[in-house]
């Protein structure tokens, strides 16, 4: 007759589940699934304790997604095995799930467990030559409620790679902002403190935007994007606004926040008596250390004009890097046309002449010519008679993309990148 028995698991047995847990480690067994996952499968899924008396000796739970179900953690302290427990509460806790309707109950055990004959008791087969994957996700669901009302979002995780061209700029960010934020323990090892904020200036169309996105990306963080046109329109003013954002920031664990064209609310300081704006500016110094005390998180500002921000805003201490992002380089242009240029006729497309006539155009420019090529060559297929491709291929030319640049009109004038090329000697910190 045994002196223990199987019941549901109660808020209280938790201290239990936590002894369990811990003797398991003791005996050098690793869990696959995290203390916390376990914890919150008893609370909101299936979960049935052993108990002697009021002491849980042994417990188990249970997870069901559509008909698939599975066994989340399974214990017996020491001194209980062998008398048939896992058994039993393998068995109760499937029949807690069977109103789900389940076609399979599985469960995973790290390859250190050799006590699998409660599982075996009930019925469950040992698959060979399987293996486990895992990947942790960074942003946790109770974050996703506060990042939805900053308008945050969790961005594709290939925006980094699909970044075209551009190296110097990639290799500079993913070694400065990137490497000791992915990597902060190995980062303090070698006292790098990780950068908090940094300034992204250059001429516009350059892809300090996409930039950020892809920084976001890389490290799998939410993105987040302050707009203070829309915050000026909120009944606090632009600058109270600015501050309840920045504290709602606060509360996700992670996050990279970005503000573009900065200027607008961090512009030089002038004139008595000062204006509105110089309010929202001197704001906008404030929260910066304080954002700054909080690990986790990367402040990018953008800008086009770097020589109208504030003398102070630029200043160390709030800044550890101003970046340039200048034009693409003859590598970056052919990468980007590559990339442009549809698969069917890339062979065919003379890239290294595109690539001689879009010196000094932006990726937005080249993007815009790509774009504008591909639509010539559509209509001429639709509406012009004869006007297929050699060969029979169907897609734009050469021609088509020459024509495309001639008629571009190219956003940086050189006497803006000349500008710039100076900013990066006099304003530059990287």
């Amino acid at each position: 007759m045994t002196n223990w028995r199987i019941r549901d698991f109660h808020s209280s047995d938790l201290d239990g589940i936590l002894h369990l847990w811990e003797s398991l480690k003791a005996d050098g067994v690793e869990p696959v699934y995290a203390l916390s996952e376990v914890l919150a499968s008893c609370e909101k899924d299936h979960a049935v304790v052993a108990v002697q008396g009021e002491q849980v000796v042994g417990a188990a739970v249970g997870r069901a997604a559509h008909d698939q179900g599975w066994i989340v953690f399974l214990a017996t302290l020491t001194e209980f095995r062998g008398r048939g427990i896992g058994t039993s509460l393998l068995s109760a806790v499937e029949n807690r799930m069977a109103p789900h309707g389940l076609n399979k109950l599985s469960a995973l055990m790290p390859e250190t467990e050799t006590r699998v004959e409660a599982f075996l008791g009930r019925g469950f087969v040992v698959k060979k030559n399987l293996r486990y994957f895992e990947r942790t996700i960074p942003v946790q669901r109770q974050e996703l409620g506060a990042l939805g009302l900053l308008g945050g979002r969790i961005l594709a995780r290939d925006l980094w790679e699909n970044v075209a061209g551009m190296r110097r700029e990639k290799e500079l960010l993913e070694r400065r902002l990137v490497l000791p934020l992915a990597e902060a323990d190995l980062a303090d090892e070698y006292g790098v403190v990780p950068p908090r904020a940094v300034v992204l200036f250059g001429p516009p169309g350059t892809g300090k935007t996409t930039f950020a996105k892809a920084i976001a990306s890389r490290l799998e963080w939410p993105f987040v994007e302050v707009f203070p046109s829309r915050l000026a329109a909120d009944p606090k003013g632009l600058a109270g606004a600015l501050r309840e954002t920045f504290l709602e920031i606060a509360e996700l664990e992670h996050a990279v926040v970005f503000i573009d064209e900065v200027e607008e609310i961090a512009s030089q300081r002038a004139g008595d008596p000062p204006s509105p704006l110089q309010g929202v500016t001197n704001e906008l110094l404030k929260i910066i250390p304080a954002f700054r005390e909080q690990p986790g998180r990367l402040l990018v500002c953008a800008t086009n004009f770097i020589r109208a921000l504030d003398t102070a805003f630029l200043r160390h201490g709030r800044f550890d890097y101003v970046i340039p992002i200048g034009l693409p380089d003859v590598h970056a242009r052919e990468a980007m046309w590559q990339r442009f240029i549809p698969a069917s006729v890339v062979d065919s497309v003379d890239i290294s002449l595109l690539v001689d006539r879009t010196e000094g155009f932006s990726p937005a420019d080249i993007e815009f010519a790509a774009r504008s090529a591909s639509q010539r060559a559509l209509e001429k297929a639709v509406y012009d008679d004869g006007a297929a491709a050699p060969n029979g291929r169907k897609g734009p030319v050469t021609q088509d993309y020459l024509d495309a640049i001639a008629d571009t009109r190219t956003t940086v004038s050189a006497e803006v990148h000349q500008d710039f090329l100076e900013d990066i000697d006099v304003l530059g910190r990287v």
